[in-house]
């Protein structure tokens, strides 16, 4: 089964290091200060991430839609 196509797994994929950089920049912030997914993750493993990459996720709930960010760490 591919976890990526599952309905209550949101959309994600891995930024470049550019996006990366921008993202980091504008909040800030450090790499390590990113909530964390670790490379044994089942989306981590599926998106082909590895250590050190940033992941973009797309969320929705009820009150809207939102991106949220994820540093890929060894675990």
């Amino acid at each position: 089964m591919d976890v990526l196509s599952y309905h209550l797994v949101p959309k994600m994929e891995i930024v470049s290091e550019n996006e990366k950089n921008r993202i980091l920049q504008k909040y800030g912030i450090t790499p390590e200060q990113l909530p964390k997914m670790l490379t044994s993750d089942p989306s981590v493993i599926a998106l082909g991430a590895k250590k050190g990459d940033v992941i973009k996720i797309y969320r929705e709930d009820r009150t809207g839609k939102y991106l949220a960010y994820k540093l890929v760490v060894e675990g």
